[in-house]
């Protein structure tokens, strides 16, 4: 059996640009996907996955973080005296449900620069990388399915869907040949290339490389083998073409939905569908969107 996954990295240093002027002062991963942050959906994905060490790096302006996972011994004291025993059961268990770990970014040097960044935290062992912009719903969750697939070949595995042609210039694609796993042929892939961001008339398959993957400590080495691209941004879908070189590598093309909560027409539709999801507001919306002149 492979080392046990035991440590999920957060990368959560950007900037969120896309969200101006709303992440001037508040960072993009707290805005709420109805009443909870971006990303404690990651957090919580990761904890049903069997994880609950995670290493958030983080960098100016993120402090928002740091305090929603932290205690509020005031806010838990004012529940705790109005006898809000549902909320303040919430309030602690954001904080319970992890042990988690900081470190800086201090400048946005690419993907890969963030998960450079946590080596000394992760060690010598596997990890999982959570990009928390792709809040996935899913029966069992994404992470989850990677582990199994990691644990059944004891080797680093990307989480991948099927994009439109036109659309795949946006992710890394990867060259990849299905294998059997678990009675299927149709969702496990060995990964022969990877291709960062290609013109769709260069992308070697319309399978896109999204926020999830489950990471060998190699991938270090590999990171800091790599040079520089565009910017002097270090990329980790270069560190993984190095990687390649060494060891093999998987594609899991996940069973869930995936919404890019990093760009504001995906957040919204998270907004909406979950909403919608929900035992206390699903009906009351869902007849006031039925409601709406569109």
């Amino acid at each position: 059996m492979p080392a046990k996954v035991r440590k999920a990295v957060f990368p959560a240093a950007g900037l969120g640009t896309r969200f101006l002027p709303a992440t001037k002062a508040q960072p993009k991963e707290m805005l709420p996907i109805v009443d909870k942050p971006i990303i404690q959906y990651g957090v919580e994905e990761a904890v049903h996955s069997g994880i609950q060490n995670i290493i958030m790096v983080t960098g100016r302006g993120k402090s928002a973080i740091e305090d929603h996972f932290d205690v509020s011994f005031e806010l838990e004291y004012l529940l705790e005296s109005r006898k809000k025993k549902e909320l303040l059961a919430i309030v602690r268990g954001i904080t319970d449900m992890i042990s988690v770990s900081y470190v800086r970014q201090k400048e946005a040097l690419g993907l890969g620069h963030a998960v450079l960044r946590a080596r000394e935290l992760v060690g010598d062992e596997p990890f999982a990388v959570v990009l928390a912009d792709d809040v996935i719903e899913a029966e069992t969750p994404c992470l989850r399915q990677l582990l199994d697939v990691y644990d059944f070949f004891g080797a680093p595995v990307l989480a991948v869907m099927e994009v439109p042609a036109e659309s795949i210039s946006a992710y890394g694609a990867i060259d990849a040949e299905p294998v059997a796993h678990n009675g299927g042929h149709d969702r496990v892939y060995r990964i022969r290339d990877l291709v960062e961001k290609p013109k769709p008339s260069d992308a070697p398959s319309n399978l896109a490389i999204i926020g999830r993957y489950v990471l060998t400590p190699e991938i270090f080495d590999s990171l800091q083998g790599i040079e520089p691209g565009s910017g002097g941004e270090l990329q980790l879908t270069d560190a993984l073409k190095h990687l390649l070189r060494k060891r093999p590598l998987y594609g899991y093309r996940f069973e869930g939905t995936r919404y890019d909560a990093g760009d504001r027409l995906g957040f919204l539709k998270a907004t909406v569908e979950f909403a919608l999801a929900r035992r206390d507001l699903g009906g009351p919306f869902r007849e006031y969107l039925k409601g709406l002149k569109l």
